[in-house]
C-alpha cells in the first residue's frame, strides 16, 4: 500500500523533533553565534593592536555567519577592556589579549580588576610583532655584542628611551639587561613619537621598538639596527643577525596577540570560536595582510597558545622583579 505524502507542517514538526533529539551540546554549537561578535581591542585606535583585530575580524565574519566588529576601549593600560570583557554574559564578546594584559599587567599592578588566567580562555595566538633593537649612527657599535661590549665598559652611562614605563619597549631593553648583566639608564617618554624623535637626533643612544615603526628610518639610515627579537632573521633585514644569534641563546622579544574569551562559556562555543579564528588566521588573506605590517601570523591551537602565555609570563616576572618595574605613569 502506498505511502501517503508528508504535508508540510508534518515535514516542519519532524525537523524540531530532530532538533530536540539532538544533545543540548551539539544543539548549542550550531546556534551560535546568534548576532554580531564585539572584539573589544582595548588600546587606542591606529596601532598594530587595530590592524591585527581587523585583519582577523574580517576573515572570521566570512565563516561565522555573524559580523566580527572591532571596538576600542583603551585605557588603565587595557585593564578596563578586560575587566569588562571578563564580565561579560552574552557568549559573543571576545577580546584581544596583549603581552601587557596577559603577562606583564599581572605582575606590575599590585591588584587587578581582572585574573589573566582564571577569567580567560585562551583561542589563538593570532600575530607577533618583530621588536627592535636599534641605536643613533653615532654610537660606535654594529651589532648587540659591541653594544653589550660598550655597556659594561661604560656602566650607567647609556641610556635608552620608551614609549613610558612598563611599555613593551622599556621591558625588551630591560630583558637585554637582564641576560647581559649590563646597566643602562631608563628614559621613558609618552608614547614611542616623541622618543624617536629624541633618538634621531641623538638625545637618546638606543631603544627597542616594534618593526613597523622602524623599518623606515633603519632604511634612510636615521637609526641602526643592531638585532632583531624574532627567532629568525626579518625577510625585510636579512643581514640583521636575531639577539639569539649573538650570544644569547633563547632570547625572543616580540610583541603579540591573541583571542581569548571569557572562560564561563559553554565548551561548544568555545571550541567554534578557535576553530573559525585558527582557519582565519592561518589563511593567506590575513597572512598577506599582516605581512605587509612586518608582523606574522601564527594561528596555533587554544593549548598551544596558554602554554605560550604561561612561558611568556613567566619571562616577564623575572625581568619586571629585576628592574622593580611600577605602574606609575602607565595609562
Amino acid at each position: 500500500m502506498p505511502s501517503t505524502p508528508l504535508s508540510r507542517r508534518d515535514v516542519l514538526q519532524a525537523g524540531v523533533s530532530a532538533l530536540a533529539a539532538l544533545p543540548l551540546a551539539a544543539r548549542a554549537q550550531a546556534a551560535w553565534p546568534s548576532k554580531p561578535v564585539r572584539l573589544v581591542v582595548p588600546f587606542a585606535p591606529g596601532g598594530s593592536s587595530e590592524i591585527v583585530a581587523r585583519a582577523v575580524a574580517a576573515e572570521m565574519a566570512k565563516t561565522l555567519g555573524q559580523n566580527v566588529f572591532v571596538e576600542n576601549k583603551p585605557g588603565a593600560a587595557g585593564n578596563i577592556a578586560m575587566q569588562e570583557v571578563a564580565n561579560s554574559t552574552d557568549e559573543h564578546t571576545i577580546i584581544l589579549g596583549h603581552i601587557g594584559t596577559l603577562a606583564v599587567n599581572p605582575y606590575i599592578f599590585p591588584k587587578l580588576p581582572y585574573d589573566a588566567n582564571r577569567d580567560f580562555a585562551p583561542i589563538t595566538l593570532v600575530s607577533k610583532v618583530p621588536s627592535l633593537y636599534v641605536v643613533h649612527p653615532d654610537l660606535p657599535v654594529k651589532n648587540i655584542k659591541e653594544f653589550v661590549a660598550l655597556a659594561k665598559a661604560k656602566p650607567g652611562q647609556l641610556n635608552y628611551g620608551s614609549a613610558g614605563n612598563g611599555s613593551a619597549g622599556h621591558l625588551a631593553m630591560e630583558y637585554l639587561k637582564m641576560v647581559s648583566n649590563t646597566f643602562m639608564l631608563h628614559v621613558p617618554y609618552r608614547g614611542t613619537g616623541p622618543m624617536l624623535t629624541d633618538l634621531m637626533a641623538g638625545r637618546l643612544q638606543a631603544a627597542s621598538v616594534g618593526a613597523p615603526a622602524l623599518l623606515s628610518f633603519i632604511k634612510a639610515g636615521k637609526l641602526r639596527c643592531i638585532g632583531t627579537g624574532t627567532g629568525q632573521r626579518l625577510p625585510q633585514l636579512p643581514d640583521v643577525p636575531t639577539v639569539a644569534e649573538q650570544g644569547f641563546a633563547g632570547f625572543e622579544m616580540t610583541q603579540w596577540y591573541g583571542l581569548l574569551a571569557p572562560r564561563k562559556w559553554s565548551p561548544a562555543h568555545l571550541a567554534k570560536l578557535e576553530a573559525e579564528a585558527v582557519k582565519a588566521t592561518r589563511g593567506a588573506l590575513v597572512k598577506d595582510k599582516l605581512a605587509q605590517e612586518t608582523a606574522l601570523a601564527v594561528g596555533n591551537s587554544s593549548a598551544e597558545f596558554a602554554q605560550f602565555i604561561a612561558t611568556e609570563q613567566k619571562r616577564w616576572s623575572q625581568v619586571i622583579a629585576r628592574a622593580q618595574i611600577k605602574p606609575e605613569g602607565m595609562g
